[in-house]
C-alpha cells in the first residue's frame, strides 16, 4: 500500500480515538470505564481573528472566527465539535480542520459552541437535542448576518465536524429552511442552508429501531431524547416518532439538498456488530443509499472504499467551496 495512504488512514484512526473520547458520556453505559489512552498532543492553532463571539445569551451561545485575507468575500467552514452533544468544545478545531491550510486558500473559518442535553434538560427543552441542533443553526444564521462586515459569501458554507458535532453538520445540510423571512430578529431572517456537508464518524439516524438493524450492538442517542439507556429509548421509540423524523438525518433526505461527504474509519458491515457502533461506516451506508434514492450526491470513504475522490473532509471541502469561485 501507497506510505501516504497508511499515513492517511493512520490519522483517521487516531481522529476517531479522539471522537470516541469526546463522546464516552453518551453512550449511557453502566460499564466501569476503560483504563484511558494516551491521546497525542494537538497540533497549535493561531489565534482566531475574532474569539468568543456570542450569537445567543447563553454562556455556551459562543463562537470564534478566523478570517482569510481575500480581496472578495470568501467561502467558509463552518466547525462543529463532538462530544455527544455532552461535552467538548470550539476549541478543538484542530481534530476536523487545518486552519492554517484554509485560511492560505482564501477559506474562512468559525467554529461553535452550543448548549448541551443536559443544559437543555434543566431549560425544559424537549427534546434535549433540540438545543444543540437549533443552536447550530443559529449560529450559521448569525454568521450571515455578519458577512458584510466579515467579507464572507453567505451562500458557500460548508459544515464540518466529528460525530455529533458530524449528525449536526447532516442536520443543518438536510433540513429545510429554518429562515424566518417575516421575523423583526435580522437575524433569524438569514437561512439555515448549506453549501455542502463533510464530516467524520456522523450518526445518520436517531432512530433506535433502524440502528440495532444497521448494527445490532448500538448503544447510542437516548440522550438526545431523554432516555437515560438505550434498551429504554428503544421501548420509547413509538411515544417520539415526530421527534426522530425532525431530528434523524436520514429521514430528512430530499432532492433539493446539498452534496455530502461521509468519512469513516472503518469498513462498513451492515448487520453484524461493530466495535465502534456509536461511528460506524453503517451509518454512511445507509445514508448514501438513502441520498442515491432521492438524486442527492454522497461520497462515501472507508479503508478500501472504491472511487475515492478526496481522501479527507478537507479536501473535499476546499474542492466543493473553491470550485463555486472560478
Amino acid at each position: 500500500m501507497n506510505p501516504n495512504r497508511i499515513a492517511h488512514w493512520c490519522l483517521i484512526g487516531m481522529m476517531v480515538v479522539l471522537l470516541a473520547t469526546d463522546g464516552r458520556a453518551a453512550d449511557a453505559s453502566k460499564q466501569p470505564p476503560p483504563a484511558k489512552k494516551a491521546v497525542p498532543a494537538e497540533p497549535p492553532v493561531r489565534q482566531p481573528t475574532l474569539a468568543e463571539v456570542a450569537y445567543g445569551p447563553h454562556e455556551r451561545q459562543v463562537l470564534d472566527f478566523w478570517k482569510a485575507d481575500s480581496n472578495r468575500p470568501t467561502p467558509l467552514v463552518f466547525v462543529i465539535h463532538g462530544g455527544g452533544w455532552q461535552g467538548g468544545d470550539k476549541s478543538r478545531v484542530v481534530r476536523f480542520v487545518n486552519v492554517e491550510e484554509l485560511l492560505a486558500a482564501g477559506i474562512s473559518v468559525v467554529s461553535i459552541n452550543y448548549r448541551y442535553v443536559s443544559q437543555a434538560g434543566a431549560a425544559g427543552i424537549k427534546p434535549p437535542v433540540q438545543a444543540p441542533l437549533h443552536d447550530a443553526a443559529r449560529a450559521l444564521q448569525f454568521v450571515r448576518s455578519k458577512a458584510a462586515e466579515w467579507n464572507l459569501d453567505k451562500a458557500r458554507i460548508g459544515a464540518t465536524g466529528g460525530s455529533a458535532g458530524a449528525c449536526s453538520s447532516l442536520w443543518l445540510a438536510l433540513h429545510g429552511d429554518l429562515a424566518d423571512p417575516n421575523s423583526s430578529d435580522s437575524v433569524a431572517r438569514e437561512s439555515t442552508r448549506l453549501w455542502c456537508a463533510a464530516v467524520i464518524g456522523a450518526q445518520t439516524t436517531l432512530d433506535p429501531q433502524q440502528m440495532k438493524e444497521w448494527t445490532p450492538n448500538s448503544k447510542y442517542g437516548g440522550h438526545a431524547f431523554g432516555f437515560p439507556n438505550f434498551s429504554q429509548f428503544l421501548a420509547g421509540r413509538d411515544d417520539i416518532l415526530p421527534w426522530i423524523a425532525e431530528y434523524s438525518p436520514y429521514a430528512l433526505v430530499t432532492a433539493d439538498d446539498p452534496p455530502i461527504y461521509l468519512l469513516y474509519s472503518t469498513p462498513p458491515a451492515l448487520g453484524q456488530e461493530q466495535k465502534d457502533p456509536t461511528h460506524t461506516a453503517n451509518f454512511g451506508v445507509k445514508l448514501q443509499e438513502k441520498c442515491a434514492s432521492a438524486g442527492v450526491a454522497c461520497q462515501l470513504v472507508y479503508p478500501g472504499a472504491p472511487d475515492v475522490q478526496h481522501a479527507t473532509a478537507q479536501d473535499y471541502l476546499m474542492a466543493r467551496l473553491k470550485a463555486s469561485a472560478e
